[in-house]
């Protein structure tokens, strides 16, 4: 480990922004490290060796964010074997889709668990980690449903909830330490299969911007971390130009 090196955590490394977000953070010259739970962490050797064949430096952990154990470890192992962490960006989505009546305790706990639980626990260690050096940046994704409730989404609205007000609340209690926290809303579809599938005229709504973009979300990321302490933003909402709000 070279004295100046840098490393970011991205957890929740998905195909669509997760892995922007760590390609836009190798760029800047930091070490990588992303993470899948640990039955899907073969889905990260696509992009691990696309980020070292561009010249950066990625390593892939296997972890159950939703585990303090689990969590506690990554984070200290990070510190010993990689780099300090200079970047902590949580991107669990756990959107869902269930009638209030259909929806059941074990999807009400299980999405509470991976969208704001699972956000506690990242934001804790990597405050733990960053405080005593007064610097580094923890990142949040939030969504449309963190700022109001749509029908059939009270699990989701209700996890993006708490997560905005742990982000809240931890902008607060860090800030004056150095470290800077954000939440980033990102309110409308980001391109992806999943949209591919699911949304009438994607490629003609795609070409004309409607589209959220995960690389400009992430160079998003990357301008948030830029940030100088005087002019920090706490909130930051992305849409496509054509989204209502």
């Amino acid at each position: 480990m070279k004295k100046d090196e840098k490393a970011c955590l991205v957890i929740g490394a998905g195909a669509g922004l997760g892995a922007s977000l760590a390609r836009a953070f190798a760029r800047e010259g930091m070490t990588v490290c992303v993470t899948r739970r640990p039955r899907h962490l073969e889905a990260l050797d696509d992009l691990v060796g696309e980020i070292e064949r561009e010249g950066g430096r990625a390593r892939a952990f296997g972890v159950d964010a939703r585990n303090e154990e689990e969590m506690v470890s990554l984070v200290d192992r990070i510190e010993a074997e990689v780099a300090p962490l200079e970047v902590v960006v949580f991107n669990i989505g756990a959107n869902v889709f269930f009638p209030v009546t259909e929806t059941t305790t074990r999807v009400y706990s299980k999405v509470w668990e991976m969208a704001a639980f699972a956000g506690f626990l990242a934001g804790r260690e990597a405050a733990r980690a960053m405080k005593p050096r007064g610097r580094g940046a923890i990142l949040f994704t939030g969504a449309t449903a963190s700022l109001r409730g749509a029908a059939g989404f009270s699990a989701f609205a209700g996890a993006k909830h708490g997560l905005r007000a742990l982000a809240q609340s931890m902008a607060r209690e860090l800030g004056p330490s150095g470290v800077h926290v954000a939440h980033v809303v990102i309110d409308g579809a980001v391109a992806g299969a999943f949209t591919r599938e699911n949304i009438p005229d994607y490629d003609a709504k795609l070409a004309r911007g409607e589209i959220l973009q995960p690389d400009d979300i992430a160079a998003n990321y990357v301008w948030l971390w830029k940030q100088p302490k005087s002019a920090w933003t706490h909130e930051m909402d992305l849409r496509p130009w054509a989204e209502k709000w």
